[in-house]
């Protein structure tokens, strides 16, 4: 479940996002980026909601499972699961509903709206801090998968699991 979340999460990113923002753009369209963040703030959703979830799964399911593993292995999965629970959480109920929220504030095509406008700068800094959650929360991902899919053989050496 962590691998697929962590795929999806890795392609929305790398390039759903931008290809919905380029063919929109690229489409001359006045409400581009407006349509563009529809679409992303839809599916932003879905792997939001999707991070929260399993990262809370899995980090119920930790405790009763791999019991041979080190202490600190078991710790540092624990932590990295919580910081993607709290980010995706963060994320998805406050961060995107904060910039639902501007986005609607503004009426209209965001294009239209100037730069310097104070909402116009709040939803930009609203869209830097998701961002930098989703970014955090990918990385922490990154180390319960790593984690999650080590052991401990019968010696007390690593070996992967296959």
């Amino acid at each position: 479940m962590l691998g697929i979340w962590l795929g999806a999460a890795l392609f929305f990113g790398a390039a759903v996002a931008p290809a919905i923002f380029n063919v929109l753009r690229g489409a001359g369209l006045v409400n581009g980026n407006e349509l563009a963040g529809a679409v992303v703030t839809r599916l932003l959703r879905i792997i939001n909601h999707g991070g929260f979830e399993i990262a809370l799964f899995l980090l119920v399911t930790t405790f009763f499972i791999d019991r041979n593993r080190s202490r600190l292995a078991r710790y540092a999965e624990v932590i990295s699961l919580a910081i993607m629970a709290i980010m995706t959480g963060v994320s998805q109920f406050f961060v995107s509903a904060r910039m639902v929220e501007l986005r609607a504030s503004m009426g209209g095509a965001i294009d239209q709206v100037s730069p310097l406008d104070p909402r116009r700068v709040a939803f930009d800094s609203w869209h830097r801090y998701s961002v930098t959650l989703m970014g955090i929360a990918i990385v922490a991902a990154i180390v319960a998968f790593f984690l999650a899919s080590r052991r401990y053989g019968a010696e007390g050496s690593v070996v992967a699991r296959g």
